[in-house]
């Protein structure tokens, strides 16, 4: 049989910092060729004299895809910065399309120019791109030693970067700002981020950071202590959470549903656990779920879905969970509906305190199986002159496949 697959009318070209100068031949053949090149103002501008039309990709950058396939079939380039597959647009506009539909000539990322300039291996620092996100993804990453490298939008971006860090105990940090890198306009300069005062930014900016300071540093271990999760009281305490997440086992891309979700630590810590992990908390009071929100953003994780209502009526819809916790709302409808909802393999884990939810576990335990699990903690605590063990509630904790 023939082969009968599209031919690549999409050629996605890496631009570096100051123009198209390095460019592949292929790459330039692409430009020549071309019936519309498409890409930012800052890239349009850069380019030789060509005979064929330009369009400026519009913002939102959504609205350029569809523009984009409007061409479909033509002889189209795209134009974008660096490495358009390493924290670029390519994979954006690629995803909608057969792989032989498309060509990439990507040029060094500014990651790689920044490596090469400061000396870092980018293997052993975290590369983060906020362009569109908030400084708070930071914050896992905020270790003293630890070396980061930061795509910012702008030069207010750096400015507020250097406030941020500074608010969290991390002034001392040093940051290497770079801009314009790969081009003629290239410069580095080297400030702590509590006395940055220069305001003279070119764009592209990147910045090296140095973590240096006393600021809190978030442990990589599940069980984080209480502190890091605002709450009204109603939290999975630190040992059980510990516990809870151990049991639910997250592994990498895996979604989660937090159901009767609280201040959100277990949604969150879910996240914490691999950068591709996805979850949705299910609150049903709307002021619980704004703190989820609130907790999961401060701690680096805004990609937490936060859903308002009460189960079962209330489940979110799109892709099923592979794990689901209960921390409450647990019912027999809610079990009932979760068996006949969700696919077999998915994990469940249910925590109870009450003696009707605590029956009502055991009752499914023995219909379902599983693992039954009971919970006892005690706090040292005074006791006249000397200490002795105050109990806490006793959990019951259910796990099992369904």
């Amino acid at each position: 049989m023939a082969d009968t697959a599209p031919e690549a009318w999409l050629t996605i070209i890496g631009v570096g910092a100051d123009g198209p100068d390095g460019l592949s031949a292929s790459a330039c053949a692409a430009l020549v060729r071309a019936e519309l090149v498409m890409g930012p103002a800052r890239h349009l501008a850069l380019l030789p004299a060509i005979s064929c039309d330009t369009v400026e990709w519009p913002v939102p950058f959504s609205d350029g895809i569809a523009l984009l396939m409007q061409h479909r079939g033509a002889r189209v380039v795209m134009l974008a910065s660096g490495d358009p597959f390493w924290f670029g647009a390519g994979s954006s506009v690629t995803q909608q399309l057969d792989p032989a539909e498309w060509i990439a000539h990507p040029a060094p990322s500014t990651f790689t120019l920044a490596a090469a300039r400061l000396g870092w291996p980018v293997q052993d620092m975290a590369c983060l791109g906020l362009h569109a996100a908030p400084l708070e993804r930071l914050k896992p990453h905020l270790v003293p030693q630890q070396r980061i490298l930061a795509l910012l939008r702008n030069g207010e971006a750096v400015a507020a970067l250097a406030g941020y860090l500074t608010g969290q105990g991390f002034g001392d940090s040093a940051l290497h700002v770079m801009e314009a890198l790969g081009g003629p306009r290239e410069r580095l300069r080297r400030v702590n981020a509590e006395a940055l005062s220069f305001t003279d930014f070119a764009h592209p900016v990147a910045v090296g950071i140095e973590c240096a300071g006393h600021g809190d540093t978030l442990p990589l271990t599940v069980g984080r202590p209480d502190h890091w999760f605002a709450s009204d009281g109603q939290i999975t305490k630190r040992p059980v959470r510990a516990l809870t997440l151990s049991a639910l086992a997250p592994c990498a891309g895996e979604l989660l549903w937090d159901i009767g979700a609280g201040s959100g630590s277990i949604g969150i810590e879910w996240l914490l656990a691999h950068p591709a992990n996805r979850a949705c908390a299910i609150e049903a009071d709307p002021v619980r779920a704004d703190r989820a929100r609130a907790n999961a953003a401060a701690l680096g994780v805004d990609r937490l879905k936060v859903v308002v209502g009460t189960v079962p009526d209330t489940l979110p819809t799109g892709p099923s969970p592979d794990a689901v916790f209960i921390g409450g709302g647990l019912s027999e409808a809610l079990l009932d509906t979760l068996w006949a909802r969700l696919p077999a393999g998915t994990r469940l884990v249910a925590n109870a305190v009450t003696l009707e939810s605590e029956a009502l576990l055991a009752r499914w335990h023995g219909q379902t199986g599983g693992s039954l699990l009971r919970i006892e903690l005690a706090d040292a605590a005074p006791l006249g002159s000397r200490h002795g063990w105050r109990a806490r509630y006793p959990v019951v904790q259910w796990s099992a496949v369904l």
